[in-house]
């Protein structure tokens, strides 16, 4: 059966990866960036099925417009990618107010506020799946992406709660983690403003590891991503959570034993009790 996607952040990386994929699956795809240009070439091999529309998540009057634009080309919505994101690096101490707020409007606010504008006609139709690309980093902490990590914990937060608020009116809810993929997230990582020699050791390694990933031959590839959530979207009922790449699977295992471990720890040592 094919289904009606509304997909972010299409320019490039996963979600242009993600657009062709559905594209030449036969899918019903509203592909956004925020220069539309970009997906002219996409618009030219599949000018029936893929349509265009300009979307900067932050801008709540085209998150509106992307909608409307998907109710009028092909009737509603059925499955929403919240993709569109970036990386601010930096170390805790080291990220401003502006820094911080500017990662949150786009990583956190610009999901919610889209789901938002997609929810009324999920419950006129009675269904919807909405996705949500989290990261390995929205459990796994990582030095030098403190506002990053903290973003993809609120989204996981965001969207497990509209999962227990909305799952009877049909709506479902997966939330994405994937792990390393080639794409332009290490190009366009922001800096902080201000740097601290104080927190090299702990972050700047990191920082070459990110620049390095796309030379890296065992980086997962962005078609990698496409196939899972094309599969994904097919199913009747997906996963609230779901590891995409071998390395996420093998960092997610790790943290969550660790948690276990030190959870287990916490309460036999009584320290519960303490209040």
């Amino acid at each position: 059966m094919t289904k009606r996607w509304l997909v972010t952040g299409c320019s490039s990386g996963l979600g242009r990866a993600l657009a062709a994929r559905l594209a030449a699956e036969g899918e019903q795809v509203v592909a956004t960036a925020r220069r539309p240009e970009t997906l002219d070439d996409l618009l030219a091999q599949y000018p029936r099925t893929v349509v265009a529309a300009a979307l900067d998540v932050r801008d709540p009057a085209q998150c509106a417009e992307a909608v409307g634009r998907a109710v009028d080309a092909f009737g509603g919505v059925d499955v929403l990618v919240n993709n569109a994101a970036y990386g601010q690096f930096g170390a805790f101490e080291e990220v401003s107010d502006a820094e911080l707020a500017a990662q949150f409007d786009t990583n956190v606010f610009g999901p919610w506020r889209l789901t938002r504008a997609v929810l009324p006609v999920w419950r006129a139709q009675g269904r919807g799946h909405a996705i949500f690309v989290s990261s390995v980093a929205g459990v796994v902490p990582f030095p030098g992406l403190a506002a990053y990590t903290a973003s993809k914990f609120a989204v996981e937060g965001a969207a497990e709660s509209l999962a227990v608020e909305a799952g009877h009116l049909g709506v479902k809810v997966t939330i994405l983690q994937p792990g390393g993929f080639a794409t332009g997230y290490a190009a366009n990582l922001a800096m902080p403003a201000q740097r601290i020699a104080d927190y090299a050791p702990a972050a700047d390694g990191m920082l070459g590891a990110l620049r390095g990933m796309n030379s890296n031959m065992e980086v997962n590839s962005p078609e990698l991503f496409a196939d899972v959530v094309w599969r994904l979207g097919q199913l009747e009922s997906p996963p609230l959570r779901l590891p995409v790449g071998p390395d996420s699977e093998a960092f997610l295992e790790a943290a969550y034993d660790a948690r276990r471990r030190e959870y287990d720890q916490v309460v036999k040592a009584g320290h519960h009790t303490l209040a």
